[in-house]
């Protein structure tokens, strides 16, 4: 599995589809806008809605169930997936403060 950093995220976002995979309650909190938001526990049943030939990158908090989807997604023909290294905390931190940690 590939891993992007949030640097290289935000350098290159137009290039990517970024995919939120937290509880909607963390989403409610903090989100990157134009984020697609699909819960992990719902990934399967909703796989449809995301573009095989696109460029995935996948976030959760800090990287553990933004990993667990990107394999997920692996595993099911998507060949151009990434985990965003650190997660919506890292980018908070690195990128743009105004999204609050939690």
């Amino acid at each position: 599995m590939q891993s992007i950093s949030v640097q290289k995220l935000h350098d290159q976002l137009e290039h990517f589809a970024l995919l939120d995979v937290r509880e909607k309650w963390e989403w409610d909190i903090a989100h990157i806008p134009g984020s697609i938001h699909i819960p992990l526990k719902d990934i399967a049943a909703r796989i449809g809605e995301l573009d095989q030939n696109c460029a995935i990158a996948v976030v959760c908090h800090h990287g553990g169930r933004s990993a667990k989807a990107a394999a997920f997604l692996l595993q099911h023909e998507f060949s151009n997936v990434y985990n965003v290294s650190g997660g919506i905390d890292a980018w908070s931190r690195e990128i743009d403060p105004s999204v609050p940690l939690y």
